[in-house]
């Protein structure tokens, strides 16, 4: 049975759980205002200062599954305490760092931290009782959506008005005060996973894997998408990952189980959340310019770039308003509607920008609207993974629901920052998106958007209700109904900030 100790307080374990989603939020959005100063501060070149955020992205992706897979077989709060390490040690070499190469160390060490993202859902479903369960994910994924909303004024108020290594030294500060009051606050449940050696070659397989991929897809427009580096890398990632899936295949407890992941019902949300993280990320990549582009274009709206975040923040806090109606529908009509409901929103998001957006107001109304889409979305997923895994098997499910997440935004980024290259002019002397090319990039997470609601309704039914009491690692059968909502948006960092960004 699910195990719960009598001492849980859930209104303490939600806020400090919710604290360290928005702190896991905005320690993603942290660079983005220092992106176009990087190369003078780090007396560096742009190509290298990109690294800032690549690193994080690479680094983000190997750890994820590796911290699912440790939280399930050692327990949920040592590695969420664990997670917490990093984020402070890399916040304080970013800090310090007057080079390049420990600001990218520095971010790499903060990437590891991502893993507390799953972990938190996770740990979850292990201390709130079944009929909370909806509603306290909720919670928790509304905070990470304040985060990511609130990181971008944030730091561009800090980087305008004062030292811009206040940024990092407030991120330590934050992130080791999460981490006492998870201490002091999250009890110790006992771990359900397998008992089993760790799969540390599954896990350097699945991380060399992603890092070819990974790298060939955000750098692909920089080096050539032709040339035999990206061709190299993407093949390198293929045959990887082909010799990877036949280790996890043969072993009794791998990194990732495949004969789950192969469920039709986890194969499809995964899928389909893919699709939605490109969609949902590909708002992130052109809204921004708009507003910041000089109105001299005839498109731009020239904003500053605290203005550009004050303008994207009620988007995300709008997912504070939301997320509970997602956790009800879902408690409903079951998860599949929600995420299929969220992806047509976000569909609809897009389509309305055609008429508005030459108007800041007329943005946020987008901005709005997409993102009430990702809360339904990224809320239901959580509920069909958790539906259809064992409860040992929950926090590495989730990671490597996450994963696929990350992976859907870095293929946006590939594909959106292709289609404003080509489609772009020089204006002085940087190349500038037409106001056509914002069009058809706008139109394209429309359609990836549809996509993901036709992939939705080929996931298999589920029932409705927020949740059923685990059966047990040991029960006769593996499935359980999970609800509620899951966390949002703290990828906005984990790719190239879009040109003229910044500047």
């Amino acid at each position: 049975m699910r195990s719960q100790s009598p001492t849980v307080r859930p209104n303490v374990v939600l806020a400090v759980l919710a604290s360290a989603g928005i702190v896991a939020a905005l320690m993603q959005t942290l660079v983005v205002p220092l992106l176009g100063q990087l190369p003078d501060l780090l007396h560096s070149t742009a190509s290298t200062t990109t690294w800032v955020v690549t690193a994080t992205l690479l680094v983000g992706a190997v750890v994820t599954p590796v911290a699912g897979r440790l939280g399930d077989m050692y327990g949920k709060r040592p590695i969420l305490l664990a997670s917490i390490v990093p984020l402070v040690l890399g916040s304080v070499v970013c800090a310090l760092a007057s080079s390049v190469l420990p600001m990218i160390i520095g971010r790499g060490l903060q990437g590891m931290g991502v893993g507390i993202i799953p972990l938190g859902i996770s740990a979850i479903r292990d201390l709130v009782p079944p009929e909370r369960l909806g509603s306290a994910i909720a919670l928790i994924s509304a905070s990470l959506g304040i985060g990511g909303a609130l990181g971008l004024p944030i730091a561009a108020a800090v980087v305008e008005n004062s030292d811009w290594r206040v940024l990092f030294w407030g991120s330590a500060v934050l992130a080791a005060a999460v981490g006492v009051l998870m201490y002091l606050t999250l009890p110790v449940v006992p771990a359900d996973g397998p008992a089993g050696r760790f799969d540390a070659l599954g896990a350097l397989g699945l991380g060399v894997a992603l890092v070819c991929l990974l790298l060939a897809v955000s750098k692909g427009a920089t080096w050539g998408w032709t040339s035999a580096t990206i061709l190299g890398l993407f093949a390198a990632a293929v045959a990887t990952a082909l010799v990877w899936g036949r280790w996890e295949l043969r072993r009794t407890h791998p990194l990732v189980d495949l004969r789950v992941t192969a469920r039709p019902r986890v194969l499809l949300t995964n899928a389909t959340s893919v699709v939605v993280a490109m969609a949902m990320y590909a708002q992130s990549l052109i809204i921004p310019q708009l507003l910041q582009l000089p109105k001299s274009t005839g498109y731009g709206l020239g904003q500053s770039m605290l203005a550009m975040g004050l303008w994207m923040a009620p988007a995300g806090l709008t997912m504070m308003v939301i997320s509970p109606f997602g956790a009800r529908l879902s408690a409903a009509r079951g998860p599949k509607v929600t995420l299929g409901v969220g992806c047509v929103v976000i569909a609809a998001g897009y389509a309305s920008s055609m008429p508005l957006m030459g108007s800041t107001w007329g943005l946020l109304a987008v901005t709005v609207l997409i993102n009430i889409g990702v809360g339904f979305a990224y809320g239901a997923m959580p509920a069909l993974i958790m539906g259809a895994v064992p409860h040992s098997e929950t926090a590495a499910a989730n990671s490597f629901n996450t994963l696929m997440r990350a992976v859907g935004t870095s293929i946006s980024a590939a594909v959106v920052g292709a289609v404003l290259a080509q489609l772009s002019v020089t204006a002085n002397g940087h190349l500038v998106p037409t106001e056509n090319g914002f069009r058809i990039g706008l139109l394209l997470g429309c359609a990836v958007a549809a996509l993901g609601a036709a992939l939705s309704a080929t996931i298999p039914a589920d029932r409705p209700g927020p949740s059923v009491p685990d059966p047990g690692p040991d029960s006769a059968s593996d499935d359980v109904v999970g609800g509620g909502t899951y966390p949002t948006a703290p990828v906005a960092a984990f790719t190239s900030a879009p040109p003229g960004v910044g500047r």
